[in-house]
């Protein structure tokens, strides 16, 4: 009897809430998502079965980086982080809930990881597609002195008239960790268009894009931290396109071209 190979097909469904919280209705869920420490850290957060099916669960710390447009890149952990699980991995029956203990330090603060929670049904299910979810609990260990103002800077602060869009970049020249509590764009007669906060990390560059409802340009622009405001102006792009008149060619303006000095 000639023998089978059966392979099964892993789907495996990574939901990176530590940076943009988004949880999927009755489905797995980890709570807390965030934490915030100064220096080291001593917590707990719970994972949850929502469903009706009994589910296994696979603890991993791991270390990430923030790309400018808030997505976060992860990798194996930084050998600088120390993290401690009371458990490496869980079974859950079903609508049951476990919490998790760890403690966290690290050689050089600030510091920050994500421990991430991998669902997966603790039996077959015979289909030979098999989904795993993984869900982050975030971790953000401060350093002991908070960012001064003069190490963030706003950059490329502009408002298209014709998108209705007010984007800028914020960069961080310091090594202190950071979270912008709010940016905010007010006008007349309009509500205010707002981001909600989000960690800025050391020497990193994140682009915040607004939209904006009001037919007229939004007359103020406030970015909030924890001890300090920052209202930085913004340019007003009005996109409209230059006329051939406008850009006359080098006949037409009597400019003659330039040639390079001899010998050179």
């Amino acid at each position: 009897m000639q023998a089978k190979s059966h392979r099964r097909a892993f789907l495996t469904i990574v939901f990176t809430s530590a940076l943009l919280p988004v949880v999927p209705p009755r489905a797995q869920q980890v709570q807390p998502v965030i934490m915030e420490y100064k220096n080291k850290a001593e917590g707990k957060f719970s994972v949850v079965n929502t469903t009706l099916e009994p589910m296994v669960v696979v603890l991993e710390p791991k270390s990430f980086s923030i790309s400018p447009d808030g997505r976060g890149t992860f990798r194996n952990l930084d050998p600088g982080i120390h993290v401690q699980l009371s458990t490496m991995s869980v079974k859950l029956q079903p609508l049951q809930s476990y919490t998790i203990f760890y403690k966290a330090d690290a050689d050089v603060f600030p510091a920050w990881f994500t421990i991430y929670s991998t669902f997966s049904p603790a039996r077959s299910t015979g289909s030979s597609i098999s989904v795993r979810v993984q869900l982050p609990h975030t971790v953000y260990l401060y350093q002991n002195k908070p960012v001064d103002r003069e190490e963030i800077h706003v950059l490329n602060a502009r408002y298209s008239v014709s998108a209705h869009k007010l984007v800028l970049d914020l960069l961080n020249v310091g090594k202190s960790l950071t979270r912008v509590q709010e940016v905010r764009a007010s006008g007349p007669h309009v509500d205010p268009a707002t981001v909600s906060g989000f960690p800025l990390l050391p020497g990193a560059l994140r682009t915040v894009e607004l939209a904006w409802k009001g037919s007229e340009p939004p007359a103020s622009l406030n970015i909030a931290f924890e001890h300090f405001t920052l209202k930085p102006s913004f340019a007003i792009e009005t996109d409209a396109p230059v006329p051939a008149s406008a850009s006359p060619t080098m006949a037409e303006s009597g400019a003659a071209p330039s040639l390079p000095a001899a010998g050179k």
